[in-house]
Formats: C-alpha cells, sequence, structure tokens
C-alpha cells in the first residue's frame, strides 16, 4: 500500500488504530454491555417495553447532539487547522462518560444514560475528525483499502478488547473480582484506558493536514465555522451528486447503526439469554476482521457502489431473518451474516464519500457526513422503541428498519458517478454499478 504521502505506511497506519482503539467503546459498550446492564441491572423492575423505549431515547438523544454540532465542528476544524486537537478533545470526552460507569451503582438508569450519553457523544464527534484525515494519510485511489484497514483493525481490537471483557464476566473470581457485575464494571474501565492508550500513535504520527483556508483565532474561528456551514450547505446543494449520495447514505445507514445497537436488546426482548448473546457479538467481531478488509479490494475489484450495494442486500434479508427467528442458532447465524458486510458497508462508504468531496475541506463536509449519519441514528433506535411500544411487538419494530435500507439503496444505485471530479478512480468508473 504505496503512498506518495509523509509518513507513508507508518502515519497509514497510526490512523487506522484510532479504529482500534474507539471500537472497544463501539463492541464493549455500545452493542454488548451497555444494552445488557442497562436492562437487567440500571432498569431492574420496569417493563421490557418501557427499557426498549428508554434506550432507544437515550441513543436517538446523543445522537442528536452530535447531528446539529458536527457540520459546525468540520468547518472550525478546516478554518483552524485542528482536527487533531477535536478528535482528542471528544475522545477525553467519551472516555469519561465510559470511566464514570464503573462507579455507577444497580437502579440508577438515568445517570447511566446520561453517562452514555456523553459516551456517544465523545464516540461520535471524535469519528467527525478521524474521518476527515484519511486525506492526510492515503490517496484517492488508496481510500478503499485504507478505509478497510481502519475497520478490519476497529473489529480486531475491539473484538479483542471484548473477548477479554466476556471473560471478567465468566469468571469473575479468577480474576479476583465478586460477580459478574463486578466484571461488566471493570469492562466499561478497561475500555475507557484501551481507548485513551491507542489515540496516541494517531496524535504523534499523523500529520494535520493543509487547508486553502487561513488559520485564525478561535472566536473567529467559531464564526468563520458558521459562516462555513452554510456556505457548504449551498455547495452541496450544488454538488448534486454528493447531496444524492448523503442522501442515500443518510437512509442505509440509519438501519446500520440500528442493527448495532439494538440487536442485543432485540434478542433480549424475544428471552434470548445474555450470555448467548456475548458470544454471537464476539462472532460478529472476529467475522468481520477479514470481512472488512476484504471488502476493501472487493470494492476495487465490482466497484464501490456495488460492493455497497451488496452489503444493503444481506441487510435487508438479515433483518427479514431477525424478525422470524425462534433459536438460538439462527441468532449467531444472522451475527455471522451481519458480521460479513457490516464493516463493509461503513468503510466502504467513506471511501466512496472521500473521492466525491472538494479537496481542502474534508473537515466540513465529512461533517455533514457524520451530521446525517448520526441523524440517521437518531430516528432508527427512536422507531423500534416507539413501534414496541406501541404494538407491544418486538418483531415488527425490527422490521421497521427495511424501508431505510431499500430507499437508501434504490438511491445510491441511481447515482450518476459518471461525472464526479478528478479524485474518482479509473478503475471505478470502468466497472459496470
Amino acid at each position: 500500500m504505496a503512498s506518495d504521502l509523509p509518513g507513508k505506511r507508518g502515519s497509514i497506519l497510526a490512523w487506522a488504530l484510532y479504529d482500534w482503539a474507539n471500537s472497544a467503546f463501539a463492541t464493549v459498550v455500545m452493542a454488548g454491555f451497555f444494552p445488557i446492564f442497562f436492562r437487567e441491572y440500571w432498569s431492574r423492575g420496569q417493563a421490557s417495553e418501557t427499557i426498549t423505549f428508554h434506550l432507544g431515547a437515550v441513543n436517538s438523544g446523543a445522537s442528536l447532539v452530535i447531528a446539529l454540532v458536527a457540520p459546525v465542528l468540520g468547518a472550525m476544524a478546516d478554518r483552524g487547522h485542528a482536527k487533531k486537537r477535536f478528535l482528542a478533545a471528544f475522545t477525553v470526552l467519551g472516555i469519561l462518560g465510559t470511566a464514570g460507569m464503573f462507579s455507577l451503582g444497580g437502579g440508577h438508569w438515568m445517570r447511566a444514560a446520561a453517562l452514555y450519553t456523553l459516551g456517544i457523544v465523545g464516540y461520535m464527534g471524535a469519528n467527525i475528525f478521524y474521518d476527515a484525515l484519511i486525506v492526510a494519510v492515503a490517496r484517492p485511489q488508496e481510500y478503499d483499502r485504507v478505509s478497510a484497514l481502519g475497520y478490519g483493525l476497529g473489529y480486531l481490537g475491539g473484538g479483542g478488547l471484548f473477548a477479554i471483557c466476556v471473560a471478567l464476566t465468566l469468571w469473575p473470581t479468577h480474576f479476583g473480582l465478586a460477580d459478574a457485575a463486578d466484571g461488566v464494571r471493570w469492562s466499561f474501565l478497561l475500555t475507557a484506558i484501551w481507548w485513551g492508550v491507542f489515540t496516541w500513535p494517531l496524535l504523534l504520527r499523523v500529520a494535520e493536514p493543509g487547508s486553502a483556508l487561513p488559520a485564525i483565532g478561535w472566536a473567529r474561528t467559531t464564526r468563520a465555522g458558521w459562516h462555513q456551514l452554510l456556505n457548504t450547505a449551498h455547495e452541496i446543494r450544488r454538488l448534486r451528486v454528493i447531496g444524492s449520495f448523503l442522501l442515500a447514505y443518510w437512509l442505509y445507514i440509519d438501519g446500520v447503526n440500528t442493527v448495532i445497537r439494538m440487536a442485543v436488546n432485540y434478542a433480549l426482548s424475544l428471552g434470548f439469554g445474555s450470555q448467548q448473546l456475548i458470544a454471537a457479538l464476539l462472532l460478529t467481531q472476529f467475522v468481520g476482521v477479514p470481512a472488512a478488509i476484504g471488502f476493501g479490494y472487493l470494492g476495487e475489484r465490482i466497484g464501490t457502489r456495488t460492493a455497497i450495494l451488496l452489503g444493503i442486500g444481506v441487510y435487508v434479508l438479515a433483518t427479514i431473518w431477525a424478525a422470524n427467528m425462534h433459536s438460538t442458532w439462527e441468532f449467531y447465524a444472522i451475527a455471522a451474516v451481519i458480521g460479513l458486510v457490516q464493516g463493509g458497508v461503513q468503510s466502504l462508504s467513506r471511501a466512496l464519500y472521500a473521492r466525491l468531496i472538494p479537496a481542502g475541506k474534508s473537515g466540513e463536509f465529512f461533517g455533514f457526513y457524520n451530521m446525517l449519519g448520526k441523524f440517521a441514528a437518531v430516528i432508527g433506535p427512536l422507531l423500534i422503541g416507539l413501534t414496541a411500544l406501541v404494538s407491544d411487538d418486538a418483531r415488527l419494530s425490527i422490521l421497521s428498519i427495511l424501508l431505510l435500507f431499500i430507499s437508501g439503496a434504490i438511491l445510491l444505485w441511481r447515482l450518476p458517478l459518471h461525472n464526479i471530479g478528478a479524485n474518482w478512480s479509473d478503475s471505478e468508473t470502468s466497472k459496470p454499478h
């Protein structure tokens, strides 16, 4: 994976290691232990449908916060040449929220929700600047593979720490812990430490990318950020391909994010055991390691868009299967299938968007990208929570995300990629879509 950029392989690996770092939060906390602990420990005694609604509302509220500020933050980072500083600040916020769960006792679901919100805001806010830094370490023709490398390392790192944390909960006395709940609390603290330690390579090795915009003071940067946000919105309206892609992405990534955040709660509401679900999540992580990297090469071979559409199609089939599953083996099978495409859809979407955006404006344009992706996570979890609360039918609620997958896929398929500027790789335009 040669590159003409300073640092070459070292800077690419340092950048990708941040996925290894923050995927610990996504896997151990967001997808794994928080939904279980929230249902069985912090919300003990409440009705199942109420817990699902609360969890959906918490996820949606946290996503809404970052969705509203993401574009302005991106524009400010471009003006202030401060992507790495913003990434570090949001990472610290996420680490503090995650570590705070360590000492939280049973029954305090509102405090848990507040700390979880801090964690999600930190996680998603930092990702705005992490995604934008891909242009500092890779050339456009490398985006598929470099983006996929990040997701592959994310699956490996997140899955590795998750395996350690699972051991803490299954055999707590072997580690000097009182019980499984004590193991979960220590898992939150370990995640915070892991996230912090493996953020350092990016901060030390990845150079802040240049910008055509002049560096100015922070007060002027804030004002300029708002002004630039409005200009970016007008520019996106003018650049119809980018606008169309963002709409398609907003729809299908809603389904992806909702599956990540609500799958465990859905299975718990059907009566599956928490230990079985944890094992299935581990399966998803380790299937995802080679699959995410392989999707990068698949995108180069058959076209980035075609590979994304393939992944969305798998999500549609898996969702239908999940709504009709009754056995534990089916949950394991669905988890493995999701693991094959989850990282690929996310990484190739990032790579495709990186090719579309104007040079020197990655921060502000990735601000919009993350805003739409995270705003989608406002709608999906809340939609599932409300559907479960109103219908008292968890299976019906999971089917609601099919509309998002299908409509997003249709818009992406119709996207005119034949004229998107010089950043587009020759291999993509030569492939059928």
